[in-house]
């Protein structure tokens, strides 16, 4: 089934649902109801009446008999001022609000609305004339469609939730009762659907997160503020090293600067202009300047490279800085670790020629594919362009020359790939790496963006070959980008377990009984001789003892809560062997004293 009828199927679905709500609430009042991702949902005002899950069995019960019936969904078209008078013997006053919204002022409202869902299509006309209906049996809809042709053809269906949503998204409208649905083509698809939907439950990083004690949220500290436990920073800590080591090798600096700046700093970067109301304000009590939490680090490192002359022989200049950066967040969008107030960025920033952007890029986009392939996790591209607005800075010329250099980069070194407009950064295109995890979802995850307008703006250059001023260009890169979004992603991913070598508790050694303290002793010295080689240099091996006074049976369990990826039991029988017996997720097994530092360092 392709995009198009499968959206067409979740429409219909959508005007089941109203239509089953109807012959069970006949005063039921419908805003809109479009299609949205797997599925589809609809705004319903009842009056005093709640909708709970508990009432999905009875609306779905319904609905199946609307679809086993078979009505055909017929398209009507009707003069505007006619629609209006159905809206009001209908008793249904948000159509009305929106027939006269479009008799006024159809683009208005066909910019605020899924235009689906109001039936009409404005191509540019302040107002319209007429609008279309959609007819299933007894139920017809205020729709410009599409939809099926018959209601036996709508495929998969199961209601999900019920939420409160405010008339057209004001709050000062009144609440409605938005009821979600998901819907496929197959009972099959909608099943599989049904199961990644557990499979992310089990894997939520917020519940993993506490627990396996990595972070914490305070209301004392703030919404989106996240603090790091010490088994949480070892696993940031080494995400990042190793995001660093990666760079590190193509000849990346680190460098530090400052979490506040003069607000003029981003006036000149025409950062303030697209993001201002998106800053931290911080107010001195010295001087008149005024502060802003820094909220990117591209303007910092330009500075840097301002602050003393270049020639085209030290071209390409490259800054790396692991660093923290603010944004005011709208409360509502904060959850977890996937959008934060505090994130911390692995930024680097490259200033080139315009013949070393190629090489740069290749650079970039390699380590990126060898830092995902650690993790185990499939990579695509998204190559986002500008579109045709107005809310870019720069020529447009240069705009389709980085274009064109970031495709062939992609094409280049065979990335999968896929084109969208409108998703350029206000300063230039970019490649975004799209990461797909263990259960199938996608994620943005690094970046990398040409930039021809920042140091143009700033006035940066560097003295040609002719001794003549150039102005480079900066390449920017984030391959984890926020590490904080990165860590709800990999951890989901890995649902806890991480790999080995990044795993905050790599070994944990479990005794049987109190009579073999000299023996653990010795396991012990094996463990701390131990030098890992991972993707992060000469990693020591991080493990705990568990001598407790308790039941075997009980530390394996707690220890497999942990998600701890090796377990070495240890009794009379192994001491007298000279083995400990090694437990994974892929099962048990003895393992020699003597070969144990050989067996870990190959874990």
């Amino acid at each position: 089934m392709n995009k198009d009828q499968l959206h067409a199927m979740r429409h219909s679905l959508a005007h089941i649902t109203a239509a089953a709500v109807k012959k069970l609430w006949p005063e039921a009042k419908f805003g809109v109801g479009p299609v949205i991702e797997n599925g589809f949902y609809y705004d319903i005002d009842l009056g005093d009446v709640k909708i709970s899950e508990a009432n999905f069995p009875k609306i779905e019960k319904v609905m199946r008999g609307i679809i086993s019936y078979g009505d055909n969904f017929d398209k009507i078209e009707m003069p505007i001022d006619q629609a209006i008078v159905w809206a009001k013997d209908k008793n249904q006053p948000y159509k009305e609000e929106l027939l006269n919204d479009l008799m006024r002022s159809g683009t208005t409202v066909a910019s605020e609305l899924d235009m689906d869902e109001i039936g009409v299509a404005t191509d540019g006309v302040s107002a319209v004339d007429s609008v279309t209906f959609y007819k299933n049996g007894i139920f017809m809809d205020l729709c410009r469609g599409p939809h099926v042709g018959n209601t036996k053809d709508v495929g998969a269906f199961k209601l999900m939730r019920v939420a409160g949503a405010y008339w057209r998204g004001k709050e000062t409208n009144p609440q409605m009762q938005r009821l979600y649905g998901v819907a496929f083509a197959t009972q099959e698809e909608l099943d599989q659907y049904l199961d990644r939907l557990e499979q992310a439950k089990l894997r939520d990083h917020r519940k993993l997160g506490k627990e396996l004690d990595l972070y914490t949220l305070s209301p004392l500290v703030g919404a989106g503020l996240p603090l790091f436990t010490p088994r949480g920073v070892i696993l940031r800590d080494l995400v990042s090293q190793y995001s660093n080591q990666l760079r590190q090798a193509y000849g990346f600096q680190k460098v530090w600067t400052p979490n506040i700046t003069k607000k003029d700093l981003y006036e000149v970067s025409g950062h303030w202009e697209k993001f201002g109301d998106e800053l931290f304000l911080v107010t001195s009590q010295e001087t008149s300047d005024s502060f802003v939490l820094k909220p990117m680090n591209c303007p910092h490192h330009g500075q840097i490279f301002a602050s003393r002359s270049r020639s085209y022989k030290d071209m390409p200049v490259r800054y790396l800085e692991t660093t923290t950066d603010y944004r005011d967040e709208k409360t509502g969008e904060l959850g977890g670790l996937n959008r934060v107030r505090a994130l911390t960025q692995d930024d680097s920033h490259v200033f080139c020629r315009n013949d070393q952007i190629q090489n740069e890029i290749n650079n970039l986009l390699a380590s990126a594919r060898k830092l995902y392939s650690s993790f185990g996790m499939k990579l695509r591209v998204r190559l986002s362009y500008r579109d045709d607005g107005s809310s870019y800075l720069g020529d447009a010329a240069l705009w389709e020359s980085a274009q064109a250099q970031l495709k062939a980069a992609v094409v280049e070194n065979g990335l999968d790939y896929f084109e969208k407009t409108g998703e350029a950064a206000f300063y230039g295109p970019k490649i975004d790496f799209m990461a797909t995890d263990a259960i199938g979802r996608e994620h943005q995850v690094a970046t990398v963006q040409l930039d021809f307008v920042q140091p143009a703006r700033f006035g940066l250059e560097y003295i040609d070959n002719k001794g003549e001023g150039q102005t480079p260009v900066m390449i920017h890169c984030a391959l984890l980008g926020s590490i904080e979004r990165f860590l709800s992603v990999f951890i989901e991913h890995t649902a806890g377990w991480f790999p080995f070598w990044v795993a905050p508790e790599q070994v944990r050694v479990l005794t049987i009984n109190d009579t073999i303290v000299d023996y653990v002793a010795e396991v012990e010295a094996v463990l701390k001789s131990v030098v890992l080689m991972s993707p992060v240099k000469y990693n020591e091996l991080r493990y705990t003892v568990d001598d407790r006074n308790e039941s075997l049976g009980k530390k394996i369990r707690e220890a497999t809560t942990w998600k701890i990826p090796v377990q070495l039991i240890i009794g009379q029988k192994d001491k007298d062997a000279r083995e400990v017996s090694v437990r994974t997720q892929s099962g048990e097994e003895k393992i020699k004293l003597d070969d144990l530092a050989e067996y870990l360092k190959k874990a």
